[in-house]
């Protein structure tokens, strides 16, 4: 059987393994890119609905959870949020900032991929859609065996991703294979997804909140659903959260909800409690948690103690929508088996791991496309 030489094998066609590919490549690497998929970029092609979140503006290692905190900030710093802003601009790929530093194509997030495929065609990279890698050795140098053929290299990069949307083709692949290498993994959960438990029938009303949990908390939306909660908060602390745990909400975080409570009752004393919460929540949600009566009837006390829960909703999640509705995935290969400068493994010479197959798992916004693009270069740069 004959075997296709490379210098470095890629496996997986996403966001860090193209970077990763493309600046190997530059540095007159020969690589390969081997992705399973039809195409490559399929997260980059839906993220972002459909324009691609692809940075932050605010990216910094603080943004990140990982079981090591430090463990990102070489691979960050190497290649920041403004490196890639440069190269969309080289591109000359409209772009703007939406909310919270989150940055996005005008058109669409097929010009990112087209960006990368192009960058990886000027360095001479190999890209290959539709191998399907069926088994990989190493005795001086890696073969990977595929569906279309054998092929061989010194270094092996592992960026298919992790357990994240499996309709997409997600799979357990590159910690199968960092497993079988002898690299131990952290805990993987499903992380940035909506929260199930069982709340009033309100599918559909949304506001904005302060949701806490520890000393994390996050000011975005958050919608009622019929499973439960979503969105950006909920899919920010949702990161955070553990099974059992508690996490507080704040339903007025503009609001000082026990002085407005008993100016109301001063001033609109004939006033339902219900329509006095509409004035402050959305009107499906006041319903629900106002008693009955009018303002006058109720004792200071008690509204001391509606304020108390207006701002500090306490709920406890039955769990989570899982890795189908989760975008990324925490938890994976531990950083304390990999080079933080390199990405390489410190057991294995010539294999690394990238992008959100390892344990470092970014908010909401743009981070974890952040994560893919400096943890790539960092290992492009090795290979």
């Amino acid at each position: 059987m004959s075997v296709g030489r490379y210098d470095v094998i890629v496996a997986g066609g996403g966001a860090a393994g193209l970077m990763c590919a493309l600046r190997a490549g530059q540095r007159g690497r020969r690589v390969l890119v081997l992705e399973h998929a039809d195409k490559v970029g399929k997260k980059i092609l839906i993220s972002g609905g459909g324009r691609c979140n692809f940075t932050n503006l605010a990216s910094r290692p603080e943004a990140f959870l990982s079981a090591n905190p430090h463990f990102c900030k070489s691979a960050l710093a190497r290649y920041t949020q403004h490196d890639f802003i440069a190269l969309v601009e080289k591109h000359r790929i409209a772009w703007h900032e939406k909310t919270l530093g989150q940055l996005f194509c005008d058109g669409s997030a097929r010009q990112i991929v087209a960006m990368l495929l192009a960058e990886c065609a000027a360095a001479g990279a190999d890209v290959k859609v539709a191998h399907r890698t069926t088994g990989i050795d190493k005795a001086d140098h890696f073969t990977v065996t595929t569906d279309h053929g054998a092929f061989a290299s010194q270094a092996l990069v592992l960026a298919t991703g992790g357990l994240s949307i499996p309709k997409m083709g997600a799979t357990a692949f590159a910690h199968d294979i960092a497993r079988r290498f002898g690299l131990g993994l952290t805990e993987t959960r499903p992380a940035l997804v909506p929260l199930t438990l069982k709340v009033p029938e309100l599918s559909g009303v949304s506001l904005e909140v302060v949701a806490r949990l520890g000393r994390a908390d996050f000011r975005e939306a958050m919608l009622f659903t019929h499973r439960g909660l979503s969105g950006p908060a909920i899919l920010q602390i949702s990161s955070y959260w553990r099974s059992g745990q508690e996490i507080a909400i704040d339903l007025l975080p503009d609001t000082d909800a026990t002085s407005f409570l008993k100016e109301r009752k001063r001033t609109r004393p004939k006033a339902e409690l219900r329509t006095v919460l509409g004035e402050v929540l959305p009107q499906r949600l006041a319903q629900h948690l106002a008693a009955e009566g009018t303002m006058a009837n109720l004792r200071d006390r008690d509204l001391e103690a509606l304020a108390a829960r207006l701002k500090a909703w306490k709920i406890v999640p039955s769990g989570t929508e899982g890795y189908a509705k989760a975008e990324v995935t925490a938890g994976g290969v531990d950083t304390d088996e990999l080079s933080s400068r390199t990405m390489e493994a410190k057991k294995v010479p010539g294999l690394f791991v990238i992008g959100e197959a390892v344990d470092v798992t970014g908010w909401l916004g743009g981070y974890n496309f952040q994560w893919a693009w400096s943890s790539g270069w960092a290992a492009g740069e090795a290979v």
